[in-house]
């Protein structure tokens, strides 16, 4: 079979007779169970009644060792894995530990990838990656097809080329071995166990954050940096997981899908909306000396609508809920 011909035959892969729903005592290994990501597959797995997890620490297993990776699977022999383990940070992390993020993403996915095939019981992988592997200028909505079509962003190109790396791994797999490798790339996230951090958390939960210490301390406003126009997309983890064992079952191809909600929100009315939901009733006030960012940043949902998937909580509502676990854990600590 010519090369052409072996990428094309991969990019059809037939679906397993055993699908991921068909045995609920499988091992399922998660990497990365303890992250925003992660818990939230944990969280829908036991739901569905899914008893046999494989859950390790840091402590427990360091996924940038490779005899640590090896020796695990070796052991364990999972059915399947979910890889959503990762060195994350905002763009002031990305700038000053540029070395520390593409190594150890990539360590971190190699290993995972190259034992799971290696140890031979694991029937399917799902790698996470992150909407950051487009191009800084790429079409909107952006579609699959965007992947390496031009430069990216700067400030996040470190992390952004270490996930590039982990698609192209699971592709090259698929390719050369016929090995059920797929891939996954969300939007923005939000909710339960999400990054609060004052200094270096994303937009909405720096909201949370700004608006509840504003509230707490009877200040008169709040301050947002730029105009307020930039148009973004957000998806509430708990969807991002129930398309993740969607995809588990129903999907083997060679393309990465788009996992977003596919409903912009304006960043004035994000804040609005934030505010409402906290109960802050001073002013908000926005810094147009400050910068606005890329104007719109929206991905096509469009290939994975088409196997049947839609999110389910609504912007607001997810809100509520994840203000909610922000004042259980976080907020009652300030």
């Amino acid at each position: 079979m010519a090369a052409g011909e072996k990428e094309n035959a991969a990019n059809e892969t037939p679906l397993p007779e055993t699908t991921f729903f068909s045995d609920k005592s499988a091992k399922v290994f998660v990497a990365g169970h303890r992250g925003l990501v992660g818990s939230a597959i944990l969280r829908r797995l036991v739901s569905l009644g899914f008893t046999n997890l494989l859950l390790r620490s840091r402590t427990e297993l360091d996924l940038t060792r490779q005899s640590e990776v090896e020796s695990f699977f070796s052991a364990e022999r999972p059915r399947y894995a979910i890889l959503c383990a990762a060195m994350v940070g905002g763009i002031h992390a990305n700038s000053t530990f540029p070395a520390d993020f593409i190594t150890v993403n990539v360590q971190i996915q190699t290993n995972v990838i190259h034992a799971a095939y290696r140890c031979g019981s694991v029937r399917k992988l799902l790698f996470l990656g992150s909407s950051c592997i487009y191009p800084k200028l790429a079409p909107q909505p952006i579609p699959e097809s965007a992947l390496l079509s031009g430069p990216l962003e700067p400030t996040n190109e470190w992390y952004a080329i270490a996930k590039i790396a982990g698609i192209k791994m699971c592709q090259a797999y698929r390719i050369q071995y016929s090995w059920d490798a797929i891939s996954a790339m969300p939007t923005n996230l939000y909710g339960p166990n999400d990054n609060f951090h004052p200094e270096n958390s994303h937009v909405l939960p720096a909201l949370i954050r700004r608006f509840h210490e504003a509230k707490s301390s009877g200040a008169k406003e709040v301050v947002v940096w730029g105009t307020g126009s930039p148009l973004r997309e957000f998806l509430h983890v708990d969807d991002l997981a129930d398309a993740v064992v969607f995809l588990m079952d129903r999907y083997s191809g060679l393309s990465h899908v788009n996992v977003g909600s596919g409903r912009e929100v304006s960043i004035k009315e994000l804040a609005e909306l934030v505010k409402v939901v906290v109960g802050f009733e001073g002013e908000l006030v926005w810094d147009s000396t400050k910068p606005d960012g890329t104007p719109r940043k929206l991905m096509d949902n469009s290939m994975l609508a088409a196997m049947g998937w839609q999110p389910k909580i609504e912007l607001k509502e997810g809100l509520i809920e994840t203000y909610r676990w922000y004042l259980e854990n976080v907020g009652k600590e300030q």
